[in-house]
């Protein structure tokens, strides 16, 4: 659902922990799996993140589950997000339950967010659908009996299942770094069963498991089907939504993993091969791209995708300014770090991690910038503003003054002297003048000499007094009337959609 309408507190309503306020922002950053009991069923709880950045989670967490949980706010209704919730749920063609939160606000209106639905092609079963609708308040602990019993419901009809003596295979949720117990990935066990000491292999990552942990981090012997486990032992981050699987043992898992990771550096050689437009035009000389080169690193993999991809998105909403990912990884920021930035002239970017006391003090030597967030769109609107700073300045001629002259010195050696009062704006040396005279204008020039009192002056203010001349024009006379004009810079305005 939309950031804010409830979903990590409604999930801690249902299961009575508290992580709302130990997220930045009170906005949910990382994907976290979760179970709850009800009677001798269990049911597992993917907790998306809400924020606009994190579709690509959110995506992630569609296609690991069986039946997604809309949340919409009672008082909000349908925003955005609820419609790209709507989009990731249609496209892993999973069930939808709403749950309409936050009942027990002012200005409630469960009936309006029912109305609202329609246009989604979600009918609630009073107007006649099939999609169930069931009114709770997180908050108040209202209705949550209802909402599990609904997801029994409709868990019982689909006729989910899975294999327990099938071979294990499992789907990353989420995964990072840990500084003492190295890559970690919390996985959903979708078949068969994972042990302690198994060699598995998932994407590029491999390794013999060396311990266990259930979503209370509690250290187990194995886990079955249709439980979250997090996984030790890996020699690698595996990347969010990859699937993991058992292999024989430890010399195919790291045959095969390298493998896929030579395919993978052809692919991406490959890539970088291919010429954008943005590429040709500044081939052509049409464009003048500025770089804008980036080093990412945060705690989770997920963390670090869903910045890449809000930055492409930046990206491609600026031509004249070319975001490029030098690199990408999870952990804190390090001396390799910053090298890498020096040789590349990059920014490093790093979300939710620390910087070692060694990369501290590189990047002040070596004059690196390091700048660290917490909340997604914060950095976001740094990139923006960075953006917009590293623009061309446009300039545009403008009218910046008027003068109406007032008495006339003729002086030798110098010639002729217009004394003028400046009624708006103001006068400046080598502006583009304009003499009128009873409406008709009898010069267009350049104002070549300026003095304010006896000083030569590069620029006089209204309503100060004047000497202005030009060697092209000597006919002044008193009562002329004087507009100037000169080439302004004008502020470079971009509309990005709102990081928010």
């Amino acid at each position: 659902g939309h950031v804010d309408h409830g979903k990590t507190t409604l999930l801690d309503a249902l299961r009575e922990t508290n992580i709302v306020s130990g997220e930045h922002g009170g906005i949910t950053q990382h994907i976290g799996a979760s179970e709850i009991e009800l009677g001798d069923q269990k049911i597992v709880f993917v907790d998306t993140p809400g924020h606009a950045a994190f579709t690509q989670m959110r995506a992630r967490g569609g296609q690991v589950a069986d039946i997604v949980i809309l949340v919409v706010a009672a008082d909000d209704g349908v925003m955005p997000q609820t419609i790209e919730a709507i989009g990731h749920a249609r496209a892993a063609e999973v069930p939808i339950i709403v749950a309409i939160n936050k009942v027990d606000k002012h200005g409630a209106d469960p009936m309006r967010v029912k109305q609202a639905l329609l246009e989604y092609e979600l009918v609630a079963e009073d107007f006649g659908g099939d999609t169930i609708m069931v009114p709770v308040s997180a908050l108040k602990k209202e209705g949550l009996d209802d909402l599990l019993e609904m997801i029994l419901l409709v868990a019982e009809v689909q006729e989910l299942w899975a294999d327990p003596d099938a071979a294990f295979t499992g789907v990353v949720v989420e995964a990072g770094m840990d500084e003492s117990r190295g890559p970690i990935a919390t996985v959903l066990v979708r078949n068969g069963e994972v042990k302690v000491g198994d060699v598995v292999l998932c994407g590029t990552a491999w390794g013999r498991i060396r311990r266990l942990n259930n979503w209370r981090g509690k250290s187990v012997k194995s886990m079955g089907a249709g439980y979250p486990v997090e996984v030790i032992g890996l020699s690698s981050v595996p990347e969010s939504g990859q699937v993991m699987t058992t292999v024989e043992g430890v010399k195919e898992a790291r045959a095969i993993a390298e493998a896929r990771a030579d395919t993978s550096r052809t692919e991406q050689l490959e890539g970088s091969a291919r010429a954008s437009l943005k590429d040709l035009y500044r081939e052509l000389g049409e464009l003048t791209v500025k770089d804008l080169n980036l080093s990412l690193k945060a705690d989770v993999w997920g963390s670090v995708q869903a910045l890449e991809d809000s930055l492409m998105e930046l990206n491609d909403e600026l031509d004249e300014v070319q975001i490029n990912v030098i690199s990408k990884g999870v952990g804190e920021v390090n001396e390799s770090d910053v090298m890498l930035a020096v040789a590349s002239d990059a920014i490093i970017i790093g979300f939710h991690v620390g910087v070692s006391d060694a990369a501290e003090r590189m990047s002040e030597t070596e004059h690196v910038e390091i700048r660290t967030y917490e909340i997604i769109y914060e950095a976001l609107e740094d990139i923006q503003a960075a953006m917009v700073g590293m623009l061309e300045p446009i300039f545009e001629e403008r009218v910046i003054g008027h003068a109406r002259v007032l008495r006339i010195f003729r002086i030798s050696r110098i010639g002729v002297i217009a004394g003028s009062v400046i009624t708006d704006g103001y006068a400046q040396r080598n502006a583009r003048m304009t003499v009128k005279r009873r409406g008709e204008t009898v010069y267009e020039g350049t104002l070549q000499s300026l003095k304010h009192f006896e000083n030569e002056a590069r620029r006089v203010e209204a309503p100060n007094e004047c000497g202005i001349s030009t060697n092209d024009f000597r006919g002044w006379e008193e009562g002329d009337e004087i507009e100037f004009r000169a080439d302004v810079e004008i502020p470079r305005k971009t509309i990005f959609k709102s990081a928010r």
